[in-house]
């Protein structure tokens, strides 16, 4: 499915600084940049930085003066999703996992799966089938978290979720990843632009590793699972910044917007009585 995706972002450089953006799409076998466009107002030269064990785009450039700093980005993405069956598919042991999806087992900043391991056990535990697992715990954190703008700030981790159940996307993903990892399921926090998210804003949810493939989850149920498109993959927030701000720069106005380039969308969510799942792989 096509999309068009757009943002627009404002700094106010009271200094010399650098920034480090993450809002370029992600190259991937199942997700094509047709075209793109970046600018900045003034010109400044960009560089940009691939990440190492996944397909992340940053784009870091330097702020030679005070001012203020105007980026524009541009793009129309194809992605290609599938739906699949989860239905026989059984847990991975630790022992037989890629090495490369450990890291995403383990508690990390804002999910402290260890410090939830008798929650996720106690509560979802004697559930057999993986996906299963994930979809209950996702719908349990859908009835029981109360979505509220404004509710959270950049401190804010899983367990101070579970404490307050009020959050935002960030939070309802990174309480996800944390009771994923606490069954032994490995869980990797997902950024992106998502078609009708109101108001417009970049969203946030997450992917579980299931049966060799990572499946797509989101507790907030706002978006239409395949209306996204991927911008970022890590182990929660700190991993996947929108910006890294170094130096006297300021945050000024953002504007996100992703809308279909086609005619023959299709929105897809979960039922709790079905097991297929969603796969961006």
């Amino acid at each position: 499915m096509k999309f068009n995706v757009f943002t627009a972002m404002e700094y106010k450089a009271g200094s010399p600084g650098t920034v480090i953006l993450n809002i370029h799409a992600q190259r991937t076998p199942h997700q094509t940049v047709i075209n793109e466009t970046f600018s900045i107002e003034p010109y400044i030269k960009v560089e940009e930085l691939i990440s190492t064990q996944i397909e992340n785009r940053l784009i870091r450039f330097e702020i030679e003066e005070a001012g203020l700093v105007k980026i524009n980005y541009n793009a129309t993405i194809d992605t290609f999703c599938q739906i699949k069956d989860f239905a026989e598919v059984e847990e991975i042991p630790v022992a037989q996992m890629d090495s490369a999806v450990l890291p995403y087992l383990y508690p990390s900043r804002y999910c402290q799966s260890d410090k939830l391991y008798r929650l996720a056990n106690h509560m979802f535990g004697h559930i057999e089938n993986p996906f299963e697992k994930v979809l209950t715990l996702t719908d349990w954190i859908y009835k029981n978290v109360q979505y509220l703008s404004g509710s959270t700030n950049a401190q804010t981790s899983a367990f101070d979720t579970v404490t307050e159940q009020v959050g935002v996307c960030r939070d309802f993903a990174h309480l996800g990843i944390a009771l994923c990892r606490a069954l032994t399921i490995p869980a990797r926090y997902f950024t992106g632009y998502a078609y009708h998210l109101k108001p417009a804003d970049f969203h946030a949810c997450f992917e579980a590793y299931i049966g060799n493939d990572w499946v797509l989850f989101d507790a907030t149920r706002l978006v239409p699972l395949n209306g996204l498109v991927k911008i970022a993959s890590g182990r929660d927030a700190a991993d996947t910044a929108i910006a890294n701000i170094f130096g006297d720069v300021t945050f000024n106005a953002m504007a996100v917007s992703c809308e279909v380039a086609e005619d023959n969308f299709i929105p897809f969510f979960y039922q709790q009585s079905s097991l297929k799942g969603l796969s961006y792989l």
